[in-house]
């Protein structure tokens, strides 16, 4: 997807330097995600060993098969760890400051997709094993999950541009490139919008569903940190604990 970026790109994004020194600070910020959720691992095999022993959560409750409990696993999952989690971190303070060097990149690429600060990753997976204890999800339904949910955070946030009509259709069921480039804009009411993860079905309910033409969207923060210094990885691990 990084390659494609070159051949059908969304918005010609003015990096800082270079687009490889761009991605050298968000592929950081993504290295230290994956060692941390490397470490959370542990928990998810106990919890789901735990919910598939007792028989506890939506998947043992509702019953079904194979892939009803794929299903049931997916759509928790998303809403805990996509849409909830996502939401929460808009809305609470605390958890908006850390949140911020995500949103702060002002050439979203497929390398933003996993820009989070380290102690958001650890309340990410907070919220994950909140949804695999819910939905009781065992752990082939949980890799599965996780698996879909790597890829369409690379596609959504790739700066590829799709055809309109396609964008749509794939909008109605999946969080698509422009649906998500939309909670990416600079001011509010549109960062505030399309929190999803993987599935639309969360925005279109819940009322947090936005569009925005692509033409119109700018990358950034309108406050909260100096948008000059998107690439600057040391201060970028600092602002959370500095005065907003």
């Amino acid at each position: 997807m990084w390659a494609v970026e070159h051949l059908i790109p969304l918005i010609h994004n003015q990096y800082k330097k270079t687009k490889v020194r761009h991605a050298g600070t968000n592929l950081a910020f993504t290295a230290i995600h994956f060692v941390i959720h490397t470490l959370l691992a542990g928990g998810i095999v106990f919890i789901a060993g735990y919910t598939s022993s007792s028989g506890f959560g939506l998947v043992h409750w509702m019953g079904g098969g194979a892939m009803a409990t794929i299903l049931i696993t997916c759509l928790t999952l998303d809403f805990f760890a996509g849409w909830l989690c996502h939401f929460v971190e808009h809305k609470i303070g605390l958890f908006w400051r850390f949140h911020i060097i995500h949103h702060a990149d002002n050439n979203v690429d497929v390398t933003t997709g996993l820009r989070h600060h380290p102690l958001e990753s650890v309340w990410r997976g907070i919220f994950f094993y909140m949804g695999i204890f819910v939905a009781g999800a065992p752990m082939y339904a949980v890799l599965l999950y996780q698996t879909i949910l790597v890829f369409i955070t690379g596609f959504t946030h790739a700066n590829i541009s799709l055809p309109k009509w396609l964008d749509k259709i794939i909008s109605y069921v999946l969080i698509s490139p422009n649906m998500h480039k939309v909670h990416h804009h600079w001011k509010q009411p549109y960062t505030d919008s399309n929190y999803g993860a993987v599935f639309s079905v969360w925005d279109r309910l819940l009322g947090t569903y936005m569009e925005l033409d692509p033409s119109e969207i700018k990358y950034g923060l309108d406050r909260y940190y100096p948008n000059e210094k998107d690439e600057a990885f040391v201060p970028l691990m600092k602002r959370p604990f500095q005065k907003l």
